[in-house]
């Protein structure tokens, strides 16, 4: 691998020779917000006569390489002006823009389809972006802008339902999804068990989310990748903006540290519903409140500095004799660095806290449990020339998992102190990545990831007869806990298990015409980390473990082909992509699994796979008064987890069975429609094939009990899901020049009034002693509005 890095650089060192001796020269710099002074991620930067150009990368840095000439040069962005600019490109030469905000699109409708014809020319695909603006305007229950709930809107994205947490992508399970704050981990993405996120909207810059063809620089997650920026704040004058809402607030204050030079952002939220709760003679509380902030500072024009941090809880208390605390802690400081006009670089040194409390008064003990993480990422974008673009870099992760701390609450509870035993984890990884333009029609992004991981020691680990933590009962065609034969010791240093593996990235991309491309991809991806929860959904409760001598990485392959259209001048887009993957070493359980509180969790996982495949159409209207996208999903997700021997029956009997989140159809429409200056309408439908469950089919009685008997897994579904909402929004002074702008939003969500199964129960009816299925709904109804201010 050292020689192929080398091989690389020295081939990068031939080409910049060659691009210089042809008087070639580079145009580079930054672009911001002009009112803000905050970088624009994502800015077209164009030279129409060259068919040539660029985009803006994370910190708002370009770099455009030309033959010597006279150049017209369009930059563009969504909702800015246009800046149209003649340049003598004889010399390289370094020049920052600013961009005016605009109530309207782009102007020119040749700038539109320049811009456009580039995104079709890009050879990456299945990945969604979302503008915080769009986000505001989408209904959401309790009023409550939400990024999670926004995302689910999009093809090959869907939850658990109703009052569930986290998000699976493309089949594949929550735990599975790589989520990023300012480059920083987070590994519990909801509030209040899944009602909001955790992402403050106001101090959102931007968001992506890669499904497919995910770039060599992400790793360790094997279904997508959800990366989200923190704005840098305004370091031309203050600013404060925020919203009062019937169940939660939120307040976000920035401003200049010194003008144009450094700023600072402050955002918190919480939700206050709890307050109201004595009215009705309720002791319980459930709230949550978190802070966003960043320290933004340029040292001159080659060096920037970022401090951000994120800190939320969630706290919930049950008439005093249950109290659970849990959220999140990130910390993350990054360098920016220009070698050159053409080599940026970034350092990160990133600290993570994910942190989960439980006080149990009734019974008499507290629980803690969490994981820390310490990452340094080096990265390295070369804008080698406007044909050729390399990024690579570095990323190491040191793990400390603290699976659960029990101590007694009071000296009178007669419970003993119970520590799990934490373990350790270090992870590495090398990545370099090529976009190569071959041709004016074909362009081809191709790269790989060296992945490490290592186990380290940890106190005491279990010694297991033929080295198998679960036996297999064939009396009873059952599978069992094996009893351990011993246990073994390590120092911190030691390395127990160690895994490496290679991970290649490949994307492509025709264009048919100046409309239209056929894009196609494939990617492996690593995942040493597995969340253990035997749920729909995950909750605060479940415990993160690390890949070990019991528990294999899980590894995905995923293909997908993919057709994109843009028509009439950009007003209608469209895109259509079929996927299919596969994953080796999925994590599932025996029947009777216990997680909770188990310190030897290899004794009721087997390793199995997974396999999931579908079609996903996207159809957006981008101008107009009526804007708005249609998505549907055609998909199947299934595992399976087949016997070790010819004698042992596997899960399910060995055969594929649906996951929890399989769904076979998933429709979402989304609109937005302009009334006029001050009002403005937006409605969401969903629709979703219900939920895979195990209903039990029949029953029997043992001693005196009776004992249910269940069908195959999986092998029933909830009922339906779907939804209408609405929201109104209403701008008082549209046109107003006054520095405070409010607006009102008056939203009802399920309008309806459709009560969507969570899940079914099934009990006995002590009145008529009949069994009966019991369907949970969480929402109805629920009407909500609330007030948005900046100023």
């Amino acid at each position: 691998m050292k020689l192929s890095f080398a091989g690389l650089f020295i081939f990068t060192f031939l080409l910049n020779t060659i691009i210089e001796a042809q008087e070639r020269f580079t145009l580079s710099g930054t672009i911001t917000d002009n009112q803000s002074n905050e970088t624009l991620i994502g800015v077209n930067i164009v030279a129409p006569a060259a068919q040539a150009g660029t985009v803006t990368n994370e910190y708002g840095f370009f770099s455009l390489t030309l033959p010597e000439g006279t150049y017209e040069i369009q930059i563009s962005y969504l909702g800015f002006k246009t800046i149209t600019e003649t340049i003598l490109l004889n010399q390289d030469i370094s020049k920052n823009y600013k961009l005016i905000e605009s109530a309207e699109s782009l102007d020119e409708v040749v700038i539109k389809e320049d811009v456009e014809r580039l995104n079709i020319k890009k050879p990456q695909m299945s990945v969604n972006a979302l503008s915080i603006k769009t986000i505001k305007n989408m209904p959401v229950v309790l009023g409550e802008v939400d990024v999670i709930k926004s995302i689910i809107l999009l093809p090959g994205v869907t939850n658990a339902g109703e009052g569930s947490s986290g998000f699976n992508v493309r089949g594949g399970a929550a735990d599975q999804n790589l989520i990023l704050l300012d480059e920083a981990l987070i590994f519990n993405s909801s509030h209040l068990f899944g009602f909001f996120s955790v992402f403050n909207p106001d101090a959102i810059k931007d968001l992506k989310l890669y499904k497919g063809g995910i770039p060599a620089k992400y790793g360790g997650r094997v279904s997508s990748v959800l990366d989200i920026y923190q704005k840098e704040g305004n370091s031309n004058q203050f600013k404060m903006s925020g919203g009062i809402g019937l169940v939660s607030s939120r307040l976000l204050v920035e401003g200049p540290i010194k003008k144009e030079k450094g700023s600072f952002l402050f955002g918190g939220r919480s939700s206050y519903a709890h307050l109201f709760l004595p009215l009705f003679d309720l002791d319980n509380v459930a709230y949550f409140y978190d802070l966003n902030t960043k320290l933004s500072y340029k040292l001159n024009d080659r060096n920037n500095i970022y401090l951000s941090g994120y800190f939320g809880r969630d706290v919930f208390n049950i008439q005093d004799s249950f109290e659970n605390t849990y959220g999140n802690t990130v910390v993350n400081f990054r360098w920016n660095h220009l070698f050159s006009d053409k080599l940026f670089s970034n350092l990160s040194l990133i600290y993570s806290d994910y942190y989960y409390g439980l006080d149990l008064n009734f019974v008499g003990f507290e629980w803690e449990s969490g994981i820390r993480n310490f990452n340094v990422k080096y990265d390295f974008k070369h804008y080698i020339s406007n044909n050729f673009k390399l990024e690579y870099g570095l990323n190491s992760i040191y793990y400390k998992f603290n699976p659960g701390d029990i101590k007694p609450n009071n000296a009178d509870s007669g419970i003993n102190p119970f520590k799990l035993i934490d373990k350790y984890a270090f992870e590495n990884a090398i990545y370099i990545d090529a976009e190569h333009q071959l041709s004016n029609r074909f362009s081809i992004s191709y790269g790989t990831r060296l992945s490490t991981f290592h186990r380290l020691g940890q106190d005491e680990q279990n010694v297991y007869e033929n080295n198998n933590p679960v036996i297999f009962n064939e009396e009873l065609g059952v599978y069992e806990k094996a009893e351990p034969i011993g246990t073994e010791r390590f120092n911190r240093n030691d390395v127990i298990e160690s895994f490496t593996n290679i991970e290649p990235r490949l994307s492509m991309a025709y264009q048919l015409n100046d409309k239209s491309s056929v894009k196609a991809s494939y990617n492996r991806m690593s995942q040493y980390l597995h969340l253990l929860s035997n749920t729909n959904s995950p909750t605060p409760l479940d415990v993160w473990a690390p890949s070990g001598e019991f528990i294999q990485p899980q590894l995905l392959d995923q293909v997908a082909l993919g057709y994109f259209r843009n028509f009439k001048d950009n007003t209608y887009s469209l895109e259509v992509e079929a996927f299919y993957k596969t994953i080796q070493n999925r994590i599932d359980y025996i029947d009777g699994a216990d997680l909770i509180a188990n310190n030897a969790i290899e004794q009721v996982i087997l390793n199995g796979e997974a396999r999931a495949y579908g079609l996903e159409f996207l159809l957006r209207k981008n101008e107009g008064r009526l804007k708005g996208w249609l998505s549907y999903t055609l998909s199947r997700s299934e595992q399976r987890t087949p016997g070790r021997t010819a004698i042992e029956t596997g899960i399910n009997n060995g055969q594929w069975y649906a996951t929890p989140f399989d769904k076979t159809h998933d429709i979402s429409l989304t609109t937005s429609y302009e009334i006029n200056k001050k009002w403005s309408l937006n409605s969401n439908f969903i629709f979703q094939t219900g939920l895979a469950a195990t209903f039990p089919n029949g029953q029997y009685e043992y001693n005196g009990i009776v004992v249910p008997s269940f069908e195959s897994r999986n092998s029933s579904r909830l009922p339906a899901y779907h939804r209408l909402d609405f929201s109104l929004n209403y701008n008082p002074n549209p046109e107003s020049t006054k520095p405070f702008k409010g607006e009102w939003v008056f939203g009802i969500y399920n309008i309806y009034n459709r009560k969507n199964a969570v899940n079914i129960q099934f009990r006995e009816n002590r009145t008529t002693g009949t069994n009966e299925a019991l369907r949970l709904a969480i929402f109805g109804i629920v009407p909500s509005v609330s007030y948005n201010f900046k100023f």
